[in-house]
């Protein structure tokens, strides 16, 4: 007589490794997605322009506070202490940070001068 074992039962697939794939290709794509796009700041490279006319304008951050070409000037006072060396509106002014200034220094200075409707505005080393 012929005698056959029973046939092993089926066991159905696991869903763990698709659930841990699903979740990498999520971490991944939360990490190489580009958060807060809409706040980027636009900045000219020093160097890129069509040439410079009138007076120096060189606004320099520093942790003691701000300079307009060497001379210091109250961040209040910056706007009008430009207005008479630009000879058309969007001419550029240059942005350095000097010695312990910070990201965030620089930053409000742009908005500041923003504000104030300055629209060519350098960023220097």
């Amino acid at each position: 007589m012929l005698s056959l074992a029973a046939p092993p039962r089926r066991r159905r697939p696991s869903l763990t490794p698709m659930i841990d794939v699903v979740f990498l290709l999520l971490v991944f794509f939360m990490l190489a997605a580009r958060f807060g796009g809409e706040n980027v700041v636009p900045l000219v490279i020093g160097g890129a322009g069509d040439g410079w006319t009138g007076p120096p304008r060189l606004v320099e951050v520093k942790a003691t506070g701000l300079t307009l070409n060497g001379i210091p000037v109250a961040r209040d006072a910056l706007a009008d202490a430009l207005a008479p060396l630009m000879p058309t509106p969007d001419a550029p002014v240059i942005l350095r940070g000097g010695e312990g200034a910070s990201v965030q220094d620089m930053l409000s200075l742009l908005d500041l001068l923003r504000a104030a409707g300055l629209t060519s505005l350098v960023v220097a080393e």
